[in-house]
């Protein structure tokens, strides 16, 4: 493959025809029902799947079939009318092919909205149009901007209810468009709907004749998403080491993973960390084809001039863009366990594909999301909390910060004893407006044995 052609094909990456989003909104807001409408409007919804939702639907006394059961697809969720876990849709129009995380609403479920938006480029946030902007609304842009999704939507919906005002629809979008850019937020679309009327959720509204706006499916389908990897950091986490060591290829080694960001090319001097060493990239086999570039997130092998020692969990950078390593990790992290992690626990900690002993040294603040105030000192932190964590790890990590790479600025806290996670990890600062803070320097003794 010549590099000439492997530039035209990345370009052409930028125009990408997948977007993946997550829907978010509080209890009875109707998000279940607008992801159905989105389905059942775009003509995704299979007959089958159609006939199995208005046989429940007249089973349970109603009329019309309720699109919310397209997704809500757990019996408990249909039972108590609220979304639990975490419903991954796949669809695609003429323009676009989507993966939708329809994420739950209610407080308790907040860490699965983290697991449903933490790959998303794009989010739903839907407010009710007769409550306004409450507290889970705004616990949901924190999050969304926690997790750095570059656009945000919000969907005020059940307009029908409000007599299609303009004037409630522009007081919403007004107050949640100045919260969420505080947060930073870098783009926020407002968007009035009725899901269960369908107005302007696949066509425009016939009743909202002062909103000139797009429709939530025309606006998934034109947003921009950036996938130009030319100026991404190039990172490339080892995950195997392949030594066939045949008659025919006596002396390969290869290094083996999934590009996690950025591109490789043939000739380029590359850094392998956490141990420093330097070589220059001597090929690259894609599919059993030799290339001379290669881009996330393509799964490659690499092939060095030097014989160093590398193993897996090792990552492969350029040599003029090298994170720097540490044993002392600052970051934001989202409680996902039931049981709680405190100040001294001893966890796993695993980055792309390296896993290695950690202790937690202090937890500096727990987040109010509701106002963005800082409980100092927590102690711990529970199920659902989002707090700042300091961690001493047994072997120094290359973590890029959060903000530059949602792949390898993010890790796991994971329970030594039975491999539970127990949080998702974010290096760096919560928010893009977040001042920069000071990294502690920390030391660590553990009394069972874990010295580092």
């Amino acid at each position: 493959m010549s590099t000439t052609t492997a530039a035209e094909e990345l370009a052409g990456l930028s125009a990408t025809t997948l977007l993946r989003f997550a829907t978010a909104g509080s209890v009875d807001d109707g998000k279940s029902t607008l992801v159905g409408r989105l389905l059942h409007d775009s003509k995704s919804v299979l007959v089958d799947q159609l006939e199995a939702v208005e046989h429940a639907s007249r089973s349970r006394g109603a009329a019309e079939p309720d699109l919310a059961l397209l997704t809500d697809g757990l019996r408990a969720e249909r039972e108590q009318g609220i979304t639990i876990d975490v419903a991954y849709r796949y669809f695609a129009t003429p323009r676009r092919r989507f993966i939708l995380a329809d994420t739950p609403g209610h407080v308790q479920y907040t860490r699965n909205m983290v697991t449903g938006a933490s790959t998303a480029d794009l989010a739903v946030v839907l407010v009710d149009a007769r409550n306004g902007v409450i507290e889970q609304t705004r616990r949901h842009a924190a999050v969304a901007a926690l997790l750095r999704v570059p656009h945000v939507v919000l969907a005020v919906n059940k307009m029908d209810l409000v007599d299609y005002q303009e004037p409630v629809f522009a007081r919403i979008a007004e107050e949640f468009t100045a919260y969420a850019s505080d947060l930073g937020v870098p783009e926020i679309t407002a968007i009035p709907i009725s899901a269960l009327a369908g107005d302007n959720v696949v066509e425009p509204s016939a009743n909202m004749d002062w909103y000139g706006g797009p429709t939530v499916l025309e606006h998934l389908e034109t947003v921009p998403v950036s996938h130009d990897l030319t100026g991404c950091h190039a990172r490339l986490p080892v995950q195997y080491v392949i030594r066939p060591q045949t008659a025919e290829h006596p002396d390969y080694r290869g290094y083996a993973g999934q590009i996690a960001a950025g591109t490789f090319r043939v000739g380029e001097s590359v850094t392998v960390l956490p141990s420093g060493r330097t070589s220059k990239i001597a090929g690259i086999d894609l599919l059993g084809t030799a290339v001379d570039v290669a881009w996330t997130p393509q799964s490659v092998t690499l092939l060095l001039e030097d014989d160093i020692d590398i193993s897996r969990g090792d990552l492969i950078v350029p040599s003029g863009d090298a994170p720097a390593t540490s044993q002392d990790i600052e970051a934001t992290v989202c409680h996902v366990a039931d049981t709680p992690l405190a100040v001294g626990q001893r966890v796993l900690l695993k980055h792309t594909t390296r896993t290695v002993k950690a202790i937690v040294k202090e937890i500096p603040s727990r987040l109010t999301l509701d106002d963005l105030s800082q409980h100092p000192e927590p102690g711990r932190l529970v199920a659902n909390d989002i707090g700042r964590v300091k961690v001493r790890t047994a072997e120094p990590l290359a973590l890029d910060a959060y903000a530059d790479s949602r792949r390898t600025g993010s890790f796991l806290l994971i329970d030594p004893a039975d491999g539970t996670t127990l949080a998702a990890g974010m290096a760096g600062e919560a928010f893009a407006s977040a001042p920069e803070a000071p990294v502690a320097a920390a030391s660590a003794q553990d009394d069972e044995g874990w010295d580092f």
